[in-house]
């Protein structure tokens, strides 16, 4: 009888870390994908600068 007070419970808690690691993850990626951004702007930029003072 316990047990199936409790089953919803943890199926929620369950459902509710999951919500959390998906969040996390996607601030991570987020995180790792402005840093991609940015070091393929500086590359650009790099080579835009060599071939215009070349």
């Amino acid at each position: 009888m316990l047990l199936l007070l409790l089953l919803p419970l943890l199926l929620l808690l369950l459902l509710l870390l999951l919500l959390l690691l998906l969040l996390l993850l996607i601030l991570v990626l987020q995180q790792l994908l402005l840093l991609l951004l940015l070091v393929v702007l500086v590359l650009l930029l790099h080579c835009y600068c060599y071939y215009y003072y070349s």
